[in-house]
């Protein structure tokens, strides 16, 4: 399972909200027993997307889901390239929203 988040960080530029969100990231992972007493694991991945708020409410979740995959490594590699591409040049999904 994947569990994507999108979340509202105060920021004075892209790369402060890149590395505010990595540490935030960071800090949600856990590891517990389910119902069902079988070990899981959270485990942060990377900071996939970045968008552009007037306003906001730091450390605020604004968007949540669960994604299962059959091929775990091709989502891996997909979120790992989204977030090179944050981080080493411009983002194609870097918006404006007002």
């Amino acid at each position: 399972q994947f569990d994507e988040q999108l979340r509202l960080v105060a920021a004075g530029s892209l790369e402060e909200a890149f590395h505010k969100a990595q540490i935030m990231g960071g800090k949600e992972e856990e590891m517990f027993f389910n119902n069902n007493q079988q070990l899981v694991q959270w485990q942060f991945i990377s900071v996939s997307e970045l968008y552009q708020l007037n306003e906001l409410i730091d450390g605020a979740e604004v968007y949540s889901r669960i994604e299962e995959k059959e091929n775990a490594d091709s989502y891996l590699h997909i979120v790992h390239k989204k977030a090179e591409q944050i981080r080493f040049g411009t983002p194609i999904d870097l918006l404006n929203l007002a």
